[in-house]
């Protein structure tokens, strides 16, 4: 026998280097798989017991789907790997043999490693003096995957994918581990869900969407050849590239494998590479900004549950880990928007039509009940393109700051990081709620003065916005005509810090430092502005907030989901404090006020709108009171204006839906809308409610008892 070594070692250095396999080099010459099973098993034996279970139960990342209501209509994905799992069952025969075909013929011998691959792969690679062939298993590749996918650092990542001789050893010892637990049909499927075959096609089902526009049940021999050939060097045979000259050759080289292999007779194969290469792309939608065309006015939605996803323990611990699970949980995820009421919403808000207005008009729909959002719209097109917007209205922005119209992304409408705006006399609703919460009946009477000084509030002497509001008020027509002086001495009464706290109770939060500060609890008690709504709000904490006042007093946490079902078809869930297991997506209520209370507050509600309440008087007049003529059943609601009227709202609610909008600069909050604009939320919300339940039965508010009336 020939002393002469197989290859010297300056030549062998780099063939180990570049991944090729210590163990193995001696395997094809020495002893079989000896680095294995002996000083290679020895190495890795710690690696094996730690990745164990990685690799028995570890799933690739997966793509979420956010549907309409309908829970078929595709609105968007979520993604960092387009990748959707797909069983063995699902996939052609024709992709399942090309793959073995490409990657590793003898995948159905071997029991994770090739030995006699290894050794063809080592023996060529010596000859070349490169490496010409690999000798990875479809096993080996697997493991590389899994733990490249499951890495949770650089480190874990770069031990996963580096080209060493460490590294293969390790992989080698992995894939017989594998091979013990797994079946064949199982690797393959496994493997066929984790490849990577370019143009961000992560697994079979992406790639046959991307490349074909079709499912991975239906490929041809050809487009399965073609697929499976890009596993190999996903770039470099891309067929979509201008020349396909490269991409063809593979495709080729495939199906020749697959016909020596028994997979397609010759005169198959050979048909099938006289053909060409026939693609049809698909560019799979991420992220709320690629919403169809169809459904572009729902990205304001859609961007409130990423949000909202952010900010659920559910999901992770923090807001990093929980958008993660979103890019890469596949999740099936159902939104609570209603096609019916948002198609009003846009409708009343000119969310199509009215965008080149530096003052957004916006609406956000709640159900009581259940806290699930019904629509969301405003008058801006949801697009990351500002190009053609103007400059900011804000005159003390940069001229290079864009405007907030036609397009934007900013959370207008709530559920983000933005302040929202002043709403007015809106916040009387929580002094008055919190006063019959504590006892205090509807016909609670104070004589209200044009002007008023408060000496609970240190001489503060805040004015009606009429003089015809001068005179003895309750409940009923202090609300209706909006009267300032009655609600200073109401709020007086109840305490300024109670009011703040239910209104915190019912969903509100104090985004910029002057509210944190005075709704702190050594300032609130003296903060006597918060019930002319001094502080910012959003319109989905207004809507929702109102929304429990129609619900009985019975608060739900705004939702913008009616389902969340997990990759598996269970529905996502999480544990409360209690040790509860519970759904993500199922409403979280709780009784916030008395059902007596609330219903009270509704009655007093009535008087704005023009409606009649149950019990009381609303003094002959009212500040919104074309609202019931216009939605033509019983209507609750309270209007809104700042100083000067820079903002204006209206939040109106009846027995099923709560709704409120607004209208304001959101780059410039001293850009007063003015008196003129200041009827546009009525009419949104009261048209919006006329629209969405158009066609239902009429339902009636519940009156409340005669002890509350007083």
């Amino acid at each position: 026998m020939s002393n002469r070594p197989l290859a010297s070692a300056g030549r062998l250095v780099p063939l180990l280097r570049a991944g090729l396999i210590a163990g193995i080099v001696i395997a094809g010459a020495l002893y079989p798989l000896a680095a294995v099973t002996g000083l290679g098993a020895k190495a890795t034996a710690h690696a094996g017991e730690q990745k164990a279970d990685i690799l028995r139960t570890a799933l690739p990342a997966e793509t979420s789907y956010v549907y309409a209501p309908d829970g078929r209509t595709v609105l968007t994905m979520f993604y960092e790997e387009y990748r959707r799992y797909t069983k063995l069952s699902d996939m052609s025969p024709n992709i399942q043999q090309a793959i073995v075909a490409a990657e590793d013929s003898r995948f159905y011998q071997h029991r994770g490693v090739d030995p006699k691959g290894a050794a063809r792969a080592f023996v060529a690679n010596s000859r070349s003096g490169g490496v010409s062939q690999g000798a990875s298993t479809l096993t080996m590749q697997f493991v590389r995957m899994t733990l490249r996918d499951s890495a949770k650092t650089p480190k874990e990542v770069q031990e996963a994918t580096q080209q060493t001789s460490l590294r293969k050893v390790k992989e080698m010892r992995m894939a017989m581990d594998v091979e013990k637990e797994l079946t064949k049909e199982q690797i393959l499927e496994r493997y066929l869900n984790s490849a990577y075959f370019g143009h961000r096609a992560y697994g079979i089902y992406a790639a046959a969407q991307i490349f074909f526009s079709k499912t991975p049940a239906t490929l041809t021999p050809v487009e399965a050849a073609t697929l499976a050939g890009l596993v190999k060097s996903p770039s470099e045979y891309d067929p979509a590239s201008s020349d396909q000259k490269d991409a063809t050759g593979r495709r080729n080289y495939v199906l020749d494998r697959m016909a020596q292999l028994g997979y397609l007779s010759p005169d198959a194969a050979n048909a099938a590479k006289a053909e060409p290469i026939r693609l049809k792309l698909t560019d799979p939608p991420n992220d709320c900004a690629s919403l169809p065309a169809t459904y572009q006015t729902w990205g304001f939605a859609c961007d409130y549950l990423k949000n909202w996803w952010s900010a659920q323990p559910a999901f992770g611990e923090n807001r990093l880990e929980r958008m993660d699970k979103l890019r890469r949980g596949g999740y099936r995820i159902v939104l609570s928007i209603d096609p019916k009421i948002q198609a009003a919403a846009e409708k009343n808000v000119g969310a199509k039509e009215n965008t080149g207005s530096p003052f957004a008009n916006g609406i956000v729909v709640a159900e009581p009940g259940t806290g699930r959002i019904k629509a969301m719209a405003v008058n801006r097109n949801y697009s990351l393109d500002v190009s053609e917007n103007g400059p900011s209205s804000n005159p003390e922005a940069s001229p290079k700051v864009k405007a907030n119209y036609p397009n934007t992304v900013a959370p207008l409408l709530g559920g983000g990081d933005l302040p929202g705006y002043q709403a007015g006399s809106t916040f009387k609703m929580f002094p008055m709620l919190a006063a019959l919460n504590a006892g205090m009946p509807l016909s609670t009477a104070y004589d209200s003065p044009y002007r008023y000084r408060s000496e609970v509030y240190d001489g503060w002497a805040p004015s009606n916005a009429s003089g015809a509001m001068t005179g003895r008020q309750t409940m009923w027509s202090g609300f209706g005509k909006s009267v300032n002086t009655y609600f200073v001495q109401l709020e007086e009464k109840v305490g300024a810090d109670a009011a703040v706290r239910l209104a915190e109770q019912l969903g509100l939060r104090w985004r910029t430092d002057v509210d944190r500060e005075q709704a702190s609890p050594t300032k609130a008690k003296k903060w006597g502005a918060f019930t002319l709504g001094v502080s910012d709000a959003t319109p989905l904490e207004m809507a929702n907030a109102y929304a429990a006042i129609a619900a009985d007093g019975r608060y739900c946490e705004a939702m913008p989901v009616q389902s969340i079902s997990q990759r598996d078809g269970t529905p996502a869930t999480y544990t409360t404090a209690g040790g509860i297991e519970r759904e993500v997506a199922k409403p979280r209520c709780r009784q916030v006020v008395s059902a007596d209370a609330a219903r009270a507050a509704t009655d007093a509600a009535r008087c704005p709108t023009g409606d009649t309440p149950a019990k009381g008087s609303c003094g002959g007049w009212s500040t919104a009171d074309s609202v019931r003529g216009t939605v033509g059943r019983p209507v609750a609601g309270k209007t809104g204006t700042t100083d000067s009227t820079r903002s204006a709202w209206f939040v109106g609610y009846t027995p099923e839906l709560a709704a409120a909008s607004f209208i304001a600069d959101p780059d410039n909050p001293f850009n007063a809308v003015g008196d003129g604009q200041s009827q546009i939320p009525i009419a949104a919300v009261a048209n919006t409610l006329r629209d969405g339940l158009k066609g239902q039965p009429t339902r009636q508010f519940t009156p409340p008892s005669d002890a509350i009336v007083g």
